[in-house]
Order: structure tokens, then C-alpha cells, then sequence
């Protein structure tokens, strides 16, 4: 994908009305992934046509799986019947795309080898995955380093117990993903709980997986002789719905969220009423409608591992401080460099000032100006843009490279609710050509494109 194009932003109105939010990112990629634990045709609903779908489509066809991606009913069709593990990966695609380590446990699990290159994915920092790595060497594996290549392989795998030092989701779920098929009992203990996982776990537990929850944060794997395939719709993205609930409170506006998983957004929900902001949350927990007050409230917070406030809406969160009554304090745990997009603010004159590289003091202030800015991942790129809804004149956003791994039409939508917002450029023909300019035909079935 190019990274010619920008986002242009001016000075909008406050933002009303409904958004529909699409399948949640962090758990359709791990999910795609534990397809190949099985053999046959399995059905995943509310797949977001996303540039790291398409990543994750384009790793498992060259693991020899055959795919059809219904865009409009967001359905995609996987047969793994032909997946072998000497499938080779491209390692230019695995280098720039950091879910990549995800298909290690699977490959490994079914067919007791995996040949993957070091990740990349957003520069957010060092993200290492030596927990992968420990783990995989408990279960029996042998890890050699060749031309910058993990090569993975064992004749069986035995279960254990593993203790992660830091809960990460990654290696929970590589971890998990490769005792489903592994004889004996495997406790993963540390474990992360997001819903992410959780929403693994039903899956692995619809394939037939033996999969339980200990208190406080284990998990615990009966492994099976065999899984099938699946038919299963992945819940509904929590940072999509975080962030346009920014955007209402940002602007000043009101916006609905119908299919926003509130019980999943507890902590992130409860700073925004801390500000002043009502937010009602529909019936059985899905959904939620957030309404701006007036005059907010500056609020402090820390990001942590679920249920905590997620690292994912750092950035945005700090947007809403920004013409907030008050001092605000936020602590970055999970990510040492997730706070760049700090300089970048400062240029449309927020007033912050970084402590150490972890904390961030955010002092309210009238208004803030358009400017030039550079996001370098995900969330700081949206963030950026929600910022210049705010500034004064025109804001250039640059990073949509970026913003499309993880957002489907997000300039479509703001603009739905009033936003006065565009892409611009190269990268824009790349959106509208998704499946064509980035998936090469022959491979995969595209309907809608």
C-alpha cells in the first residue's frame, strides 16, 4: 500500500447522528488464524474488509487455504482442507505485519512446524515475542534463528504449565492456539482476559476445543484429537465504538452506537461520564448512545491490560482532554512509545508536556490550530484526526497507511455525521480498490469489490 495520501480535516460542526461499527480487528485476525487448526470450510461473519484482513487472507492462501470474501454481507468463506505447513510465507508481508506471529501456534499445533519472519506492525514500540517464544520452548519446541527467520518445529508437543510475566494477549493467544491439539493439560497462568480472547476462546470452544477459566486469570486447555470447522460471527469492535464516542464528545455533539459492546468498555464508558458526558448504555449491555456536555471536566487515567482502560484509546482519550476544564494526567503502561503523537498535538498548540516516556500532563485550553501532522500508527493517526475536527483552519493528517489497517471508510463515516473530512491522494485509490490493488485475483474469490 502506498502512503502518498493524507487526510484533509477542517473545523467541523458538532457531529450527530447513528454509526454502524464493523467486526472488532484485534479478534477477527487471531481468529482467522485458528482456522488452520482445522480441515474444511469454516464461515466468519462480520469481517471487516480492513488492509490487515487482506494481510491475514493473503498469509493463509499462501499457506495453500482457498478464500472467498463476501464485502457487502462481511462474510468470509476460508477452506483449509489444502493448507500445508510447507506453505511459504512472504517474509516482506510478515515484516509489516505484526499479527503474523499469530499463525505460529496453529501451524505448529497441526502440523508440528512454522517458518515465519520477525513481525512488524506499528511503531508503538518493542513488543517483544519472547513470551511466544518461552512458551513454545516449555511445550517441547526447538526455535532456530535463520536469516532472520523463526524456524519452529517439534515431533510432538507436550502440555505444561506456563506462567507469562506480563499478560500478554499475544502470547495467550499463540499459547492457547497450540495446546488446543496437544494431548494432556496445558494452564496458561497470567493469561490475558481481553474480550478479544475471550471471543477466541468461543471459537476454539466451537471447534471443540476443551478450553475452562480459573480464578483469577488462567486458562486452562484439555487438548483434543481433533477440530472442525466453524460458522461464527466475531464480536463487534470496542476501539471503533470508543472512538467515535470521542468524536461526539470531542465535538460536542451526539452519536449513537447501536452495536457497541458496553459491557466490554466499563472503565473507558466511566471516564467519559467522569468528564461530564452522558452516556446511555442499551438494553443487555449492546449499544450506547454518548451525548457532550458543555463544559467537561479534565480526567486522569491509566492504561492497563483489561478490564482496565485499553492502551487502544490512549491517544483518542487524550484528544478529549484537550479543551477539557482542568489538568489532566495520563499513564502510558502497556506501550514505551505510544505517546508520539504528543509532539504532534503541540504543533496545533495543545498544551502538554511529556514526563519521562510513559506520562503525559494535559492542560486544558480554549482552542487549538490546524496544522501538518504525522501519525505513526493506528489509534495516533485517528486521534490526530478527530483533533483536527476541533482546529482552527484545515489540519493535514498524514499516515493513512496506518489508519486503513484497522478502520473501514472512516472518512465515510465521519462525514455521515457531519464532519468535514477527506482523503486525498494515492492511498485513497488503494481504499476504494482494496481487494484488487492488494489481493491478487487468482487467489481469492472477491464478491462486491
Amino acid at each position: 500500500m502506498t502512503s502518498g495520501g493524507i487526510i484533509c480535516v477542517r473545523t467541523s460542526p458538532a457531529l450527530y447522528g447513528v454509526v454502524q461499527i464493523e467486526g472488532a480487528k484485534n479478534a477477527v485476525l487471531v481468529i482467522m488464524a485458528s482456522l488452520i487448526l482445522t480441515k474444511g470450510i469454516s464461515i466468519l461473519r462480520r469481517v471487516p474488509p480492513s488492509a490487515d484482513v487482506f494481510q491475514m487472507i493473503r498469509m493463509l492462501e499462501m499457506l495453500g487455504a482457498r478464500i472467498v470474501f463476501d464485502i457487502p454481507a462481511r462474510t468470509l468463506s476460508v477452506d483449509t482442507t489444502t493448507i500445508s505447513g510447507d506453505g511459504i510465507l512472504d517474509p516482506v508481508i510478515v515484516r509489516t505485519f505484526r499479527a503474523s506471529t499469530l499463525v505460529m501456534g496453529p501451524l505448529l499445533a497441526r502440523f508440528h512446524r512454522a517458518r515465519v519472519a520477525f513481525p512488524g506492525g506499528d511503531n508503538i514500540g518493542l513488543r517483544p515475542i519472547d513470551f511466544h517464544v518461552r512458551a513454545f520452548e516449555q511445550m517441547g519446541a526447538r526455535i532456530d534463528i535463520i536469516d532472520d527467520e523463526m524456524h519452529v518445529h517439534a515431533e510432538r508437543l507436550q502440555a505444561c504449565c506456563f506462567v507469562l510475566e506480563y499478560p500478554s494477549v499475544g502470547a495467550t493467544e499463540n499459547v492457547m492456539m497450540a495446546a488446543v491439539l496437544t494431548p494432556g493439560k496445558t494452564i496458561v497462568i497470567n493469561a490475558a482476559l481481553e474480550p478479544e480472547v475471550l471471543d477466541l476462546i468461543n471459537v476454539l470452544r466451537a471447534m471443540g476445543a476443551c478450553i475452562s477459566l480459573s480464578v483469577p486469570n488462567s486458562i486452562v486447555i484439555e487438548g483434543v484429537s481433533v477440530l472442525h470447522p466453524v460458522d461464527y460471527a466475531v464480536m463487534y469492535d470496542r476501539l471503533e465504538a470508543g472512538t467515535f464516542a470521542i468524536a461526539a464528545v470531542v465535538s460536542g455533539g451526539a452519536i449513537e452506537i447501536p452495536q457497541a459492546p458496553a459491557q466490554h468498555m466499563e472503565v473507558f464508558i466511566e471516564k467519559v461520564r467522569q468528564m461530564g458526558h452522558n452516556v446511555r448504555i442499551g438494553d443487555g449491555g449492546t449499544g450506547i448512545a454518548v451525548e457532550a456536555t458543555r463544559t467537561p471536566r479534565a480526567v486522569s487515567f491509566r492504561t492497563m491490560p483489561y478490564p482496565g482502560f485499553p492502551t487502544d484509546l490512549q491517544a483518542l482519550m487524550m484528544i478529549a482532554q484537550i479543551r477539557a476544564h482542568g489538568v489532566s494526567t495520563i499513564y502510558e503502561t502497556v506501550h514505551e512509545r505510544r505517546l508520539s503523537h504528543v509532539a504532534q498535538l503541540m504543533r496545533c498548540g495543545a498544551d502538554i508536556t511529556v514526563q519521562g516516556e510513559m506520562t503525559a500532563i494535559v492542560r486544558g485550553v480554549l482552542g487549538i490550530q490546524g496544522a501538518e501532522v504525522v501519525g505513526g500508527d493506528l489509534r495516533a493517526v485517528a486521534a490526530l484526526v478527530l483533533a483536527g475536527l476541533i482546529a482552527e483552519g484545515e489540519t493535514i493528517v498524514r499516515g493513512i497507511e496506518h489508519l486503513v489497517r484497522g478502520y473501514v471508510d472512516f472518512d465515510v463515516k465521519l462525514r455521515a455525521l457531519g464532519a468535514v473530512v477527506e482523503y486525498r491522494g494515492h492511498v485513497q485509490a488503494n481504499i476504494n480498490n482494496t481487494i484488487t490493488h492488494n489481493i491478487p485475483v487468482p487467489l481469492v474469490n472477491i464478491i462486491g469489490a
